[in-house]
C-alpha cells in the first residue's frame, strides 16, 4: 500500500552557523523553566506507530504524547544508522564535524568514530544553566574517558554504554558487560527496556523533591535487533492479530512492550505533578530494520539506507500550555536541530558554533524561520560492503543527491515529484548534479579535517 504526503518546497542555500551567547536569558523571569524528558528509540520505523494509522500495531502512549503536542512528518535523522545522529543529538552539529561518521565500537578494527572530547555536548549546556542532567539507556559515544556520559555534563548515567546488545536479558556484547551506573560496572536482572523504564520512573519521582528543572535523556535500546519482546507480549500480539508474520509479530510486541514502558515514564511524570512544566520529544535514531519487518511507510527502503527510509523517523514533542495539541507540521528538520531548540526553550543562549538551527517558533504555533540551508547525511563503516569508506546524501529543497553505498555510483531525485525515489534523474540534470556535488565536496572536507580515530 503507497502513501502520499505533501512535500513542503523549501528554498535552500547556505547559512553561516547558529551562533549565541551561552548563557541563561530567563533572568528575572517569573516563568519556570521546563523540564525535558528527551525519548530516544532505536531503528524504530517511521510508520511503527498507531498514530499513522498502521494496522497491526498499537502504541496508545506514544500517540498520547503526538495527540497532546505536535507530530512532525519530516523529520530526519543525521545518519542512517545510531552512533553517528546520537553525536548529532547530543552536539547540535553534524557527525563528521565531531569525529562521528559511523559506529563507535569496542573492537578497534570495526571503530569508525571518535567523538572529539572538546565537544559541548548538551546536557554540558544544560548543568551550566542550573538542569540537573540524567542519561538512562544507550549512550554509544564513547566506551572510556574522556568520551564517557559523565565527562559531557550528566550529573547521573544509568545504562548501557556499547552499540547493541547480544541479549536483551543478560545485557552483553561479544561477552562484555557495558552496562554501569555512573563508571561503575553493574549486572542488573530483567529485561534491558523494563531496567530503563523503571529506572527512569525512580529518576523522575526524585527530581520531584528538588527545585531546579531537569534534563532526562531516555535513550531505549528497543527496538534494535535482536528481537527479543517478553513472551507475553508477543502472545498478546499474536492473539489480536491473526495470521501475521512471526517475525514481524516480534517486532510489533517488542515496540509495544517500549510504548508501555514509556506510558510508565510519563504516569509518573504526571503522578509527581511535574508534567504540566515538562517538555517531552519522542523520536528515533534512524529508519526502521527491513529484516526485522519494520514498517517505513510510504518511504523507501531503510535503516543503513541513504534512501527516504533510512532517514525519515517518528517524531512528536508536546508541551502543556505551550505546543498546542493534535497539531502536524511538514517542516523539515533534523535529529541536530533538537540541540538549539531545547536550549532555547529553556532560556538557555549558545556561545559555539554548531549547524542545527531551532525550530522552536514551529512548535509554539509561530511563523517559522526562513528556510535556506542544505542538509547533509553521512556514514562511514566497514566490512566488504563498505570497505572502511563513507557515503553521503544531500538535500536541497526537493533536490536530493545520493550515493547509498561508496562503491556505487551517485543518484539524483526530485522528492516533490518522486518522493519513492524512483526514477533516478543524473542523466537528465546535470547542472543540478553539478550543483549538488560542490556542496557535497565543500561538506566532505570539513568534515574531512575533524580525526575519527582515537588519537595514539
Amino acid at each position: 500500500m503507497r502513501f502520499s504526503y505533501p512535500i513542503l518546497l523549501i528554498l535552500v542555500f547556505n547559512i553561516a552557523p547558529f551562533t549565541s551567547n551561552a548563557q541563561r536569558t530567563d533572568s528575572g523571569s517569573q516563568e519556570p523553566r521546563p523540564n525535558i524528558l528527551l525519548i530516544f528509540t532505536d531503528d524504530q520505523g517511521y510508520h511503527d506507530v498507531s498514530y499513522y494509522g498502521t494496522k497491526d500495531i498499537r502504541t496508545p502512549n506514544i500517540d498520547k504524547i503526538t495527540a497532546s503536542g505536535m507530530r512532525f512528518d519530516y523529520f530526519y535523522t543525521n545518519s542512517p544508522v545510531c552512533a553517528p545522529t546520537r553525536a548529532s543529538l547530543m552536539s547540535g552539529r553534524y557527525p563528521d564535524y565531531v569525529g562521528v561518521p559511523g559506529l563507535i565500537r569496542q573492537n578497534p578494527e570495526n571503530n569508525w568514530g571518535y567523538l572529539d572530547p572538546k565537544t559541548i555536548l548538551l546536557p554540558k549546556v544544560l548543568k551550566n544553566a542550573g538542569y540537573r542532567t540524567a542519561h538512562i539507556g544507550k549512550w554509544n559515544l564513547g566506551l572510556e574517558h574522556p568520551n564517557l556520559p559523565n565527562d559531557h555534563g550528566f550529573d547521573l548515567f544509568h545504562g548501557w554504554l556499547e552499540d547493541m546488545m547480544d541479549d536483551y536479558w543478560t545485557h552483553r556484547r561479544f561477552d562484555g558487560n557495558y552496562m554501569r551506573l555512573n563508571e561503575k560496572t553493574i549486572d542488573p536482572e530483567g529485561h534491558a527496556t523494563d531496567l530503563f523504564t523503571q529506572w527512569s520512573v525512580d529518576y523522575v519521582k526524585e527530581q520531584s523533591k528538588n527545585k531546579d528543572p531537569f534534563f532526562l535523556y531516555l535513550a531505549y535500546n528497543a527496538p534494535h535487533f535482536p528481537v527479543q519482546p517478553p513472551e507475553k507480549w508477543l502472545q498478546k500480539v499474536k492473539q489480536r492479530e491473526p495470521g501475521i508474520d512471526e517475525t514481524r509479530a516480534k517486532l510489533v510486541a517488542f515496540i509495544e512492550h517500549m510504548d508501555d514502558g514509556i506510558g510508565q515514564v510519563v504516569k509518573a511524570l504526571k503522578e509527581s505533578g511535574q508534567y504540566e512544566n515538562t517538555l517531552i520529544v519522542f523520536t528515533s535514531d534512524n529508519g526502521g530494520h527491513l529484516p526485522s519487518m519494520a514498517n517505513n511507510g510510504p518511504t523507501r527502503d531503510g535503516k543503513q539506507s541513504m534512501y527516504e527510509g533510512g532517514l525519515r523517523v517518528p517524531t512528536s514533542i508536546a508541551w502543556p500550555g505551550k505546543i498546542k495539541s493534535a497539531t502536524a507540521s511538514d517542516q523539515i528538520n533534523l535529529t541536530m536541530d533538537l540541540y538549539p531548540t531545547l536550549l532555547q526553550a529553556a532560556g538557555v543562549k549558545i556561545d559555539h558554533t554548531i549547524e542545527g538551527r531551532s525550530f522552536l517558533n514551529t512548535l509554539l504555533g509561530q511563523k517559522p524561520e526562513h528556510e535556506n540551508r542544505s542538509l547533509y547525511f553521512t556514514r562511514r563503516e566497514g566490512g566488504l560492503r563498505y570497505g572502511g569508506q563513507a557515503y553521503y546524501a544531500l538535500r536541497l529543497g526537493d533536490w536530493k543527491l545520493l550515493q547509498n553505498n561508496p562503491h556505487h555510483a551517485m543518484e539524483l531525485y526530485n522528492l516533490k515529484k518522486d518522493p519513492l525515489e524512483e526514477n533516478n534523474v543524473i542523466a537528465q540534470e546535470p547542472d543540478m548534479y553539478e550543483e549538488l556535488n560542490k556542496l557535497l565536496m565543500a561538506h566532505i572536507q570539513k568534515g574531512g579535517k575533524v580525526p575519527w580515530q582515537k588519537p595514539d
